[in-house]
């Protein structure tokens, strides 16, 4: 597979390469010059093809909005897709800061939009995500998705989404209203494949496209069991246990796990996207280059024959073979 092939993302009809920049990471970059490291990040991103960018209001309060849309200045608009997320009002303090304060509201989500608009500096946003409403499932539906759907309606977004790190909450929203395309951060890897069962077919069946975010884990898959963090803590004992497992079948077959972990993802035929997050331009390079590395079949035949990934899991040797025949 090559990061710069496009896939359309579920029924947005906006194309998107295969590799995606998640924005997450410029808004904690601090220092004289983050403006300009996060302005490289951008810029890499772009240099190399990339078009599919994905932020919020509530990375870094605001800062990752504002970072990437100065990094976009005289950027032609058509060369990328901007996705960002709703749910998160930033309001004022008394000392001159912003605070962050959910708002799940219809009114609330226009503000929000309108926010994110003047922040980024931009006259359209692509794809708006319902931004994890764990516990405001209620809210979300009643309030967040019609104010999404009337702005699809009315042509001012192309994508109706909700991003999450679980698959249980997006299902029921695919159930109960007509969503475009989802966020699903790291509840699809070669760590976890729960949502196999149920999640990724539903999104199939009703032509939702996946952006994937967290295929690393959060880092577990990239730095290793020992001292990488899982779901932004500490690995359990399990989920260490299975890391390094499939660290030896990697190390076995000369195989770098980051690049199997992206290619994992891409393999399914509901993943339109991966978009991982990085602070260095380099990192953004070799994510790219990680998606093209050349991987044996045997080490996938592996990794299902010792039971680290489900039989039911495409594989890209799996999908190569259908593509031949």
């Amino acid at each position: 597979m090559h990061p710069l092939d496009k896939k359309v993302l579920g029924s947005t009809g906006l194309a998107v390469t295969r590799l995606g920049l998640g924005c997450s990471s410029l808004g904690r970059l601090t220092g004289d010059t983050a403006d300009e490291d996060a302005a490289r990040v951008v810029h890499q991103a772009l240099s190399l093809g990339v078009n599919l960018f994905d932020t919020a209001p509530l990375y870094g309060v605001g800062t990752s909005e504002e970072r990437l849309g100065k990094a976009l200045q005289g950027v032609g608009r058509d060369r990328y897709v901007l996705a960002t997320k709703v749910g998160r009002l930033l309001k004022p303090t008394e000392d001159g800061r912003r605070q962050v304060v959910f708002d799940f509201s219809y009114d609330g989500v226009m503000r929000s939009f309108e926010d994110s608009l003047r922040r980024l500096g931009v006259d359209r946003i692509d794809v708006l995500h319902i931004h994890d409403a764990d516990r405001h499932y209620d809210d979300a539906i009643v309030g967040a998705y019609p104010a999404l759907a009337k702005l699809r309606s009315q042509g001012a977004i192309r994508g109706v989404s909700a991003g999450m790190n679980q698959w249980e909450m997006l299902a029921r929203f695919a159930r109960e209203g007509a969503f475009d395309c989802f966020l699903l951060a790291g509840r699809y890897s070669l760590l976890e494949q729960d949502s196999l069962d149920e999640f990724l077919p539903l999104c199939m069946e009703k032509d939702i496209g996946i952006m994937a975010g967290g295929t690393y884990n959060s880092g577990i898959l990239a730095k290793g069991a020992e001292s990488g963090t899982y779901n932004y803590r500490e690995p359990p004992p399990e989920i260490a246990e299975k890391a390094r497992a499939l660290e030896a079948v990697a190390v076995r077959h000369r195989v770098d796990l980051r690049a199997a972990a992206s290619q994992f993802v891409l393999a399914h035929p509901a993943i339109t996207s991966i978009i991982p997050s990085t602070r260095r331009p380099e990192r953004v390079k070799e994510n790219f280059e990680l998606i093209s590395v050349k991987i044996p079949a045997d080490f996938w035949a592996e990794l299902k024959a010792e039971g680290l990934v489900r039989d039911k899991a495409p594989t890209p040797s799996e999908v190569a073979d259908r593509k031949e025949g």
